[in-house]
């Protein structure tokens, strides 16, 4: 009995034998169809990609300059504003009084100095004073010399002509003071028109103004708030234009300056790309990171970008380089490391991949493969290296 269990498993082992050769025969004689693309040699012009931060070029919290209650608010929150508007008043009483009480003493001044306006003072010996202690000088030197020859003539006596002299003396005094003070009265016309100008910018400093054009972030009054000079009262935003900073590796430094293109992406406008350019680079490497920070001007005439919102950032750089590229595509990740397959003879040969960028599409590689060698680019996580393959008509990848 178990001589012929031995005989029957013989022919049943041989059979299986048979069947699962004739198998692998089947599957060696059929070529798997793929789709190949060539690595090529490219010229690739080098950029970075940074996440940076947008920030406001001008931001700037307005204070108040001079004492006084707030009478009226004229911008708030979110309120677009122009350079020179008025964003509060502040009551204007007490600057009103001052400045008239400054006119007033101007004009007195003026009047003594015997000027029209501030802008238009005569000289000095032209004033009245003067004037009037030169015309006496002259009277008084006229008579003296008349005395002095009648003296020597013995025609007046000792004594008058001693009264001329003393004349003289007295006039030449008269005018050397009336000089003095038109000297004075100059001075006092400059101080009290410095003190009115001054009186004036304060009436002036009760209409708290923009000092350029944004919107304001912050209102830091009230109606009836009694504000004091240096006292915040509100702050006002520049949007157009906005910087972003950002900072470039140190290797990528020589190839990038000021005026080089920049393409700046945020979140909330998905699809939308923002331009400008690199404004300012910083002469010092931040030691932390070793890479130099830098600020690019990004234009933003419709206010869509907001200071402080991350932003992607690309710049372009001046550096352009010779490089072998392969679809993206054609990558299978497996056990840590990139890997192709390229077509040998019939065949698909696993080779394992240093790769770099990523340039759109493709990928720059920096060993494993040569240029004009075909790579599979289809079915590619299915794939393991030694398959025996044929390049459909018409299915040659870019």
């Amino acid at each position: 009995m178990l001589k012929f269990l031995v005989v029957l498993l013989i022919p049943l082992t041989i059979s299986g034998c048979s069947k699962s050769s004739n198998a692998e025969a089947e599957s060696a004689g059929k070529a798997k169809s793929i789709t190949v693309a060539a690595v090529k040699r490219e010229t690739v012009p080098r950029a970075i990609d940074a996440v940076g931060t947008l920030t406001a070029v001008d931001q700037v919290t307005v204070s108040a300059e001079t004492d006084g209650t707030v009478r009226a608010i004229l911008a708030d929150l979110g309120d677009r504003v122009k350079t020179g508007q008025v964003l509060a008043r502040l009551d204007r009483e007490k600057q009103e009084y001052s400045y008239q009480q400054q006119q007033a003493a101007l004009a007195r001044a003026l009047a003594q100095y015997g000027a029209a306006s501030a802008d238009q003072l005569p000289e000095i010996e032209q004033t009245p004073d003067v004037r009037r202690a030169t015309a006496e000088l002259a009277q008084a030197k006229r008579a003296y010399a008349r005395a002095t020859e009648l003296s020597k003539r013995k025609l007046i006596s000792q004594e008058a002509f001693e009264d001329a002299e003393a004349e003289l003396q007295s006039r030449r005094a008269q005018y050397d003071v009336a000089l003095q003070n038109g000297k004075n009265l100059r001075a006092s016309i400059e101080a009290s028109e410095a003190t009115m100008k001054l009186s004036g910018r304060q009436l002036r400093d009760t209409e708290i103004r923009a000092p350029f054009d944004g919107y304001v972030e912050k209102r830091l009054i009230n109606l009836g708030e009694l504000v004091k000079a240096q006292m915040p009262v509100m702050a006002i935003v520049k949007l157009d234009p906005l910087k972003v900073t950002g900072e470039i590796p140190e290797k990528m430094t020589p190839w990038i300056s000021t005026g080089r293109p920049v393409q700046v992406l945020v979140d909330a406008f998905e699809g939308r790309t923002f331009t400008g350019r690199v404004t300012r680079i910083s002469p010092a490497v931040n030691t932390a990171t070793r890479a130099f920070p830098f600020e690019a001007e990004v234009p933003n005439p419709d206010g869509a970008l907001k200071p402080g919102t991350f932003a992607r950032v690309h710049v372009e750089s001046a550096r352009v380089d010779q490089v072998l590229t392969l679809p993206f595509v054609a990558l299978q990740y497996r056990y840590g490391a990139n890997r192709v397959f390229v077509v040998k003879g019939d065949r698909l040969q696993m080779r394992e991949l240093q790769v770099g960028e990523r340039l759109g599409d493709r990928v720059e590689v920096t060993s494993g493969v040569t240029a004009g060698e075909q790579v599979a680019i289809s079915d590619v996580e299915m794939l393991n290296g030694g398959e025996r393959v044929a390049v459909a008509v018409g299915k040659t990848g870019s």
